[in-house]
């Protein structure tokens, strides 16, 4: 018969558990038996049938593998029934340790693991939380945005003068350092634009001034903190030629403008009612967002929780693959790139601690999300699109494509209940400091 204790004192941390597992040697070979009969139905091998194969032929075959499928799935459902029966509430997968023992019927182990914590909501009386007010969005920010949009539509007309900021400049380089190229540290035709911060900016000052064909040499030091531990604070040589330079030529706004933005017919009164709209959901959004951080900072403060380990690495893993995959969407190459799992802890910790938070307001005050709030906003986010409908149609054809919005709906309903229990205070905010516009 199999045996399981009762769960131990924690081992390393507040959450951290272990359960002593004792498996029935008997029942665990019978179990080995079983599945080598049935392999061995199915084992090919010349000179026996299907089927016949001898039992000491597929056990040699076959052996390992049965055995540690049993004694997994063995261990795991000793651990699944002894968990539930202790009303554990596991946090990740455990790890299982064989342990020594004299017991002859007996195979003897030790599950180790975390369980989420339990969490007590705190009073957020005495919380002031700043809302942001942006009373209108009026001529000057859509002029502004035009700006915005014309300077993202920039050509560049070749000059023959010195290079300047702003200017896109097209060049050859090579790096060397101890007199030997780097890795990373040439190109040829390489084009990039002056004051775009896309180069370090010692590099760029060494550029600007330089007129096409010409050339130099530069010494130049890495940041301490540059993302390649390998020449960061490292100085180095810059071997460089100039072969084009472009200056910057802005579209005019007029009909072909509009239609650069989706206005068919080019009517600049169109244009402009497009663009207060967007704004104004832009503005909506970014609202939101910043009254969600104070509320999501307000209940990390107000809850401080140790929260499982694994699940803290799981989340470093996620955001790991996330940044990877983003980097290389933007054309960037990431296979030599040593992306450390340290870079992403606190954020992989605030995520999982209000996961974990959030979770469990929602179960005491019955904040789930309701369908008519998805398909508000679902609505709303398909007004951004060209044929809203359609937009609206696909996420509904498949359940699994509202989770994002079911989330969204879930934070919302949590942040109103956050805010009816705190003191709230408006506060003007500037449309250049909402949208952190750079000039």
């Amino acid at each position: 018969m199999n045996e399981v204790s009762a769960p131990g004192a924690p081992v390393v941390s507040a959450l951290e558990r272990r359960l002593d597992l004792s498996l029935n040697i008997a029942d665990f070979e019978k179990d080995v038996d079983q599945r080598l009969k049935r392999l061995s139905k199915n084992m090919k091998m010349p000179g026996f049938r299907p089927g016949k194969v001898p039992a000491s032929i597929a056990r040699l075959q076959y052996g390992e593998r049965a055995r540690h499928d049993a004694l997994s799935e063995a261990l795991g459902q000793l651990f699944k029934t002894a968990a539930m029966a202790q009303n554990l509430r596991v946090a990740g997968t455990p790890k299982i340790e064989a342990k020594s023992s004299e017991n002859p019927t007996h195979l003897e182990f030790s599950a180790i693991f975390e369980v989420f914590p339990e969490i007590v909501l705190n009073d957020l009386a005495g919380v002031e939380i700043e809302r942001p007010i942006l009373e209108e969005v009026g001529s000057t920010e859509i002029d502004g945005t035009i700006d915005i949009l014309r300077k993202q539509r920039v050509r560049y007309e070749l000059v023959d003068r010195a290079a300047a900021k702003a200017d896109r400049v097209s060049i050859d380089f090579l790096g060397k350092r101890d007199g030997q190229p780097f890795a990373g540290g040439q190109g040829k035709d390489y084009r990039f634009v002056l004051g775009a911060g896309s180069m370090l900016s010692d590099f760029e000052s060494a550029v600007i001034g330089m007129c096409p064909g010409e050339a130099k040499t530069f010494d130049m030091t890495f940041p301490a903190e540059y993302f390649s531990q390998e020449l960061a604070g490292q100085s180095v040589t810059f071997d460089i030629s100039v072969k084009e330079v472009g200056e910057p030529v802005l579209p005019e706004v007029d009909a072909d403008f509009a239609r650069t933005l989706g206005i068919e017919d080019g009517d600049l009164v169109k244009m402009r009612a497009e663009i207060e709209d967007n704004l104004k959901r832009e503005v909506k959004k970014r609202l939101q967002a910043k009254i969600r951080g104070q509320v999501m900072d307000a209940l990390l403060q107000a809850n401080p929780i140790e929260v499982p380990r694994e699940l803290i690495h799981r989340e470093i893993d996620r955001l790991m693959q996330s940044t990877r995959q983003d980097m290389e969407q933007r054309g960037l190459q990431t296979k030599d790139l040593q992306i450390q799992p340290e870079w992403f802890a606190d954020q992989a910790r605030r995520r999982v601690s209000l996961g974990l938070i959030l979770s469990e307001i929602v179960k005491q005050h019955g904040l789930a999300a309701q369908p008519q709030q998805v398909k508000a906003m679902v609505e709303e986010a398909a007004q951004s699109y060209d044929h809203p409908q359609e937009v609206i149609r696909w996420h509904y054809a498949q359940p699994d494509r509202l989770s994002v919005f079911e989330s969204a709906a879930i934070e919302a309903n949590v942040v109103d209940w956050v805010l009816a229990r705190v003191k709230v205070v408006d506060k003007p905010l500037a449309f250049a400091e909402l949208m952190e516009q750079k000039s």
